[in-house]
């Protein structure tokens, strides 16, 4: 009975958290590292990756290495990774330098004021993925890092890009 009443539980929070997210992605406009404005719907007919991290978030490094190769490997099926730094404006300066260093090379976001994070990750949990499809509806997201996650994203994306 206990059993039954977990899964039914989990089950409702599923329901809950997939409600909360069905509909279309709101746009926005941020810039990047490099100072040039990006917007979220100009990437209409992709799939996008919205990863929300901070330079001080040890799983986020984690998860990142994880982001580029999916970006080289499904970029050109695609694909489109807008990384969303939640560094306030104080740890802003720290953000280019490490994407820098570590060879990153898709679109890293400026979220200074945090108001996409408020739209998207109102808790601020970090790392976050949100994952829109083609037709800019919010098809999946993702809160935390474990290893292994990665495996679950590269096939929810690779579902959307063969849709």
């Amino acid at each position: 009975m206990l059993s039954a009443m977990r899964a039914i539980f989990a089950g409702f929070t599923l329901l809950l958290a997939t409600s909360a997210w069905a509909g279309t992605a709101k746009d926005f406009t941020l810039r990047d590292v490099d100072g040039q404005e990006v917007k979220l719907s100009q990437y209409a007919g992709k799939v996008v990756i919205l990863q929300f991290w901070a330079t001080w978030c040890g799983p986020c490094k984690v998860e990142m290495p994880h982001l580029q190769k999916m970006y080289k490997e499904l970029g050109p099926k695609g694909l489109v990774v807008l990384s969303v730094s939640s560094d306030d404006a104080r740890n802003s300066a720290q953000v280019k330098p490490y994407i820098r260093k570590s060879g990153y090379t898709f679109p890293v976001l400026l979220d200074k004021e945090s108001t996409v994070t408020a739209t998207y990750n109102p808790p601020k949990t970090l790392p976050f993925l949100v994952i829109i499809d083609k037709n800019q509806n919010i098809a999946h997201e993702h809160s935390g890092y474990n290893p292994g996650d990665e495996v679950g994203v590269r096939a929810e994306v690779e579902a959307l890009l063969a849709q």
